[in-house]
């Protein structure tokens, strides 16, 4: 009796997820060496098609106005080293997701651009140098859900779980705070573009603020961000905040709308899950934005491993380019904008739990090794057939450190429309700034600033 009452309290203590290092010093060690500080391969390919990682881009290229938000690509004059297309996709099928290889099939006009591979993201030291502490004093709680002893780095640099691996995308970094306008556009089946949203957006992950010199608790906020709507008319002055903390189970994401028909903010638990975004016409969930964000408590998250893939990267000329009509092409983005390169990801698979509801059954998602960016994904039906693809286009701000991965697309298998959504070009580029005030964080404020 007494050893099993001692194996029900080891399962039970699995379940809950019992605080534990991620990894042992020994294995820290490979931080700085073989891997880079936040667990990259250092070394490139065999074949060297993928290069050594050499500490990112940091020089920004000639062109750039320092101070500004417009970011000159450092890659304008070089050629694709190979186009894929449906007659030739064959030869490439392992590197292709399985969103890439539907979409080849089909629009035979759709083709991927395959560019020479940067390893391009550069981060700030002490986010380094704090992901090489977190490696042996942060732990997940609850299951994975949530986190406990990281401090101002990514967590789980050497991840032994799906779980793990996605905090690292939760928590990656984009800096301490940043703002910058858009417009998402919709498009139709019939090739015809309809503008779904423009805005100004403010996004601030308090978790990096250096400020924070304790492990995270919690109920403390990591990531928090909100939205003022300009257009279209019907959504003009509209505001939207979201905040989520380091353990969903204590504190589920609190959300606001501000309606300025009805004059008041009110409480909006539904902006989550797989709740329809109103900005993408359908096409994609709230937890679609920036590929997956939000709670994962109805999934098992399984890490598979890593694996080399062609991804959307170093897409300066997507971000910055200034003529929606030139990117809403119809069917699928202009290819001509969309550089392809291959780089390593760790890829998640993320299986719905039984008695949970999502419209995704299943979701596979593709992390970026040198920032842990989610950068595609794969969503497929209650009958396993894929339904929607996500593609998220790194541009790294190479003036400030800082990975942009902001410019998204969402494609529609099944109805044929997709959206793009944070399209930044017709204004500027991302800002990093200052953390805003606290009291710009309340449900009041959000109401002051949207009233129109």
């Amino acid at each position: 009796m007494k050893f099993a009452t001692t194996l029900l309290a080891g399962a039970l203590l699995a379940i809950l997820g019992t605080a534990h290092a991620a990894v042992g010093t020994e294995e820290a060690k490979q931080l700085g060496t073989r891997l880079t500080r936040i667990g990259a391969e250092t070394a490139g390919n065999a074949d060297g098609t993928i290069p050594a990682y050499t500490g990112g881009l940091t020089k920004a290229p000639a062109g750039f106005k320092p101070g500004s938000a417009i970011r000159p690509d450092p890659f304008a004059q070089e050629k694709p080293r190979v186009t894929i297309t449906a007659k030739n996709m064959a030869q490439y099928e392992g590197q292709l997701t399985a969103g890439a290889r539907a979409l080849l099939k089909k629009y035979p006009n759709f083709r991927i651009d395959v560019y020479p591979t940067h390893r391009t993201v550069a981060l700030p030291d002490r986010v380094l140098d704090s992901t090489v502490e977190n490696a042996t004093r942060a732990s997940t709680s609850n299951g994975g859900l949530g986190i406990s002893g990281a401090i101002g780095g990514y967590p789980f640099p050497i991840p032994k779980s799906g779980y793990e691996a996605m905090w690292n995308h939760l928590l990656r970094y984009v800096g301490v705070a940043s703002t910058f306008k858009y417009d998402n556009w919709n498009v139709d089946a019939s090739g015809k573009p309809a503008l779904a949203t423009s805005g100004k957006l403010f996004v601030e992950y308090p978790y990096y603020d250096a400020k924070n010199t304790k492990p995270a608790q919690e109920t403390d906020v990591y990531f928090r961000t909100k939205i003022f709507y300009n257009a279209p008319a019907r959504r003009a002055g509209e505001a939207l905040m979201a905040v989520d903390v380091v353990n969903p189970l204590k504190r589920p994401r609190r959300a606001w709308l501000y309606l300025p028909g009805q004059r008041r903010v009110k409480l909006a638990p539904d902006i989550s899950y797989d709740t329809p975004n109103p900005g993408t016409a359908g096409s994609a969930t709230y937890d679609d934005s920036w590929i997956f964000n939000g709670a994962m408590d109805r999934y098992d998250f399984k890490l598979v491993g890593k694996k080399e893939m062609l991804v959307p990267y170093n897409t300066y000329r997507l971000t910055y380019h200034n003529k929606a009509a030139e990117v809403t092409t119809p069917r699928f983005l202009n290819p001509d904008l969309v550089r392809w390169e291959l780089h390593r990801v760790w890829v998640v698979e993320a299986t719905l739990k039984p008695g949970k509801r999502h419209i995704y059954a299943k979701r596979t998602f593709y992390l970026d090794e040198d920032s842990w960016t989610a950068l595609s994904a794969d969503q497929y039906d209650a009958n396993g057939k894929l339904y929607r693809a996500s593609f998220a286009h790194m541009s790294p701000s190479y003036d400030a450190k800082t990975p942009n991965a902001e410019t998204q697309v969402f494609y529609d298998l099944t109805s044929g429309v997709y959206n793009v959504s944070f399209l930044m070009g017709p204004y500027d580029g991302v800002r990093y700034i200052n953390p805003l005030p606290a009291n710009e964080w309340s449900p009041d404020a959000l109401a002051g600033a949207g009233i129109r």
